[in-house]
């Protein structure tokens, strides 16, 4: 989920260089080659750990995917899949057996080999009972059989055929692990990418030097990488006017986009995200387990002003948990039109007492701070009063993220995640038979103007249990000095390829 889900700092420190007496500075020139062997990007979130296989975080992926780990495939940032640890592969026509290739000479980190049994082993600790890998559920309990033949050939047999397999195989929930350090990859990430962990400030920065070993060294061309971690926007702004910061992939501020945009300093570029905004209701609580109140919510909700107020008008409006940029995208916002006295007529249908009180929990981002003092507002016209709880990243994902809340405000980066919506245990609490047999049909299904159909059903069923209040879908913003190139402008997945970075 991106869940998104983005954190925090303690504040920005500006880069200062002191030159006492007697002591020589260095000349220009050679200041500007240094810097130009690294780059400081800026985050909005800190993660928790460095493992994306276990832990739900977005953050992670944006730190450690394509950079310290890899997968068999990737996912380019104009959502294309390319091999990467993986050559080649093949599929049987029936989609239920892919075979890959690796590519021979891999290494980790450390310097043990990435063959078949180190791919089998990531497969399997993803597939166990005891996983928490978020991506369990949608796409390892599909793998009936993993086969290790030799060394350099992997086999995957699925239950069901599943036609965004490879896709799949190319988010940060697929990388590949060594048995050896898995364990301790939260915090000691040892991978087959072309960056090592070099030092993690908690609460500030987390800096990735670059791995000697790599496979083809020539593709770095930045040896060292910091991500700081400022989620206050304002902060955001100060650190890129300072220098203190040389881009920010996915800059939060959108109000200050004209001031970087007229400064010949910068270069700014805008793009697409899978990202779907949402007011997240926890459907096990009352009154929220009538979807009476849930339809209420939702046309309480008045998406243009959110998304104009909030984020510039920099997103475009949706109507179920899906992205716009997403083949198959079904537009459901006329659904549930802004109309609070409907919302009241709902909420008396259902016999809920005026006024209904309850805690609307906001983590750090802007989109949920300022976002949520705007849907307070909102919700107040029809006599929902919501005590506003702001929370930091880590008590969301402890608290929220585990199912105590009463509504939430959160943006879901990952890329097709519909299938959170067929486990009753995520954290919203949706338990639907129906919407569980249409995703066994869709998962079920070859044929392509089945699965169409099947997963426009998926969304309309979501719209018409009004599980969330669906809101935005938000562009990407990059904004980064002037000459820093390859920073990613669009996100079909959360993360940073800093082998496409580069001074120019």
């Amino acid at each position: 989920m991106q869940l998104n889900r983005r954190t925090l700092t303690n504040g920005v420190c500006a880069t200062l260089v002191c030159l006492s007496a007697g002591t020589l500075a260095l000349p220009t020139t050679a200041l500007a080659q240094g810097k130009k062997a690294s780059a400081v990007l800026g985050m909005i979130l800190e993660p928790q750990g460095l493992d994306p296989t276990i832990a739900p975080a977005a953050a992670i992926g944006e730190i450690v995917h394509y950079n310290i780990f890899e997968g068999l495939t990737k996912i380019n940032v104009d959502g294309s899949v390319t091999p990467l640890l993986a050559e080649s592969w093949t599929m049987d026509p029936d989609g239920k057996l892919y075979s890959f290739k690796l590519r021979k000479g891999v290494k980790f980190h450390d310097g043990s080999a990435m063959d078949s049994a180190a791919v089998k082993f990531s497969f399997e600790r993803a597939k166990d009972e005891k996983s928490t890998n978020k991506a369990k559920k949608a796409v390892f309990d599909n793998i009936s059989r993993i086969e290790a033949p030799d060394a350099h050939t992997v086999i995957l047999v699925l239950n069901n055929p599943d036609g965004n397999f490879l896709f799949r195989m190319g988010e940060n929930t697929a990388v590949i692990l060594h048995p050896n350090s898995a364990a301790g990859a939260a915090t000691k990430p040892v991978g087959t990418g072309p960056y090592k962990l070099d030092a993690w400030a908690k609460g500030t920065s987390v800096t990735l030097s670059k791995w000697d070993g790599f496979r083809n060294p020539a593709a770095v061309k930045v040896n060292k990488v910091t991500f700081r971690f400022i989620n206050d926007s304002a902060a955001q702004v100060a650190a890129l006017l300072a220098g203190d910061i040389d881009g920010m992939p996915r800059f939060g501020a959108f109000q200050n986009l004209k001031q970087f945009e007229s400064d010949k300093r910068f270069t700014v570029e805008t793009g697409s995200t899978a990202g779907k905004g949402i007011m997240t209701i926890n459907n096990k609580r009352k009154p929220f387990d009538d979807v009476r109140v849930r339809r209420a919510l939702m046309h309480a909700i008045d998406r243009k002003a959110f998304i104009d107020g909030v984020l510039e008008g920099l997103a475009k409006p949706i109507g179920s948990h899906m992205a716009p940029t997403d083949a198959g995208y079904v537009d459901l916002t006329g659904e549930y039109p802004y109309n609070p006295e409907k919302a009241k007529a709902l909420l008396k249908e259902a016999g809920v007492t005026i006024p209904l009180n309850v805690t609307l929990t906001l983590p750090p981002p802007p989109y949920a701070r300022k976002g949520g003092e705007v849907v307070a507002a909102q919700l107040a016209k029809v006599g929902v009063v919501a005590k506003i709880e702001n929370v930091e990243w880590a008590q969301w994902l402890s608290g929220t993220f585990k199912g105590n809340f009463d509504l939430t405000i959160i943006n879901h980066v990952e890329p097709l995640d519909y299938m959170a919506y067929a486990n009753p245990e995520y954290y919203f609490g949706y338990d639907s038979k129906t919407f569980r047999d249409l995703a066994a049909k869709h998962a079920a299904s070859t044929n392509p103007k089945d699965r169409t159909k099947l997963f426009g059903d998926m969304q309309r069923q979501i719209t018409k249990d009004s599980v969330n209040a669906f809101i935005f879908n938000t562009a990407q913003v990059a904004v980064g000095k002037k000459g820093l190139k390859g920073m990613w402008a669009s996100s079909p997945i959360f993360a940073n390829d800093l082998s496409a970075l580069q001074w120019q």
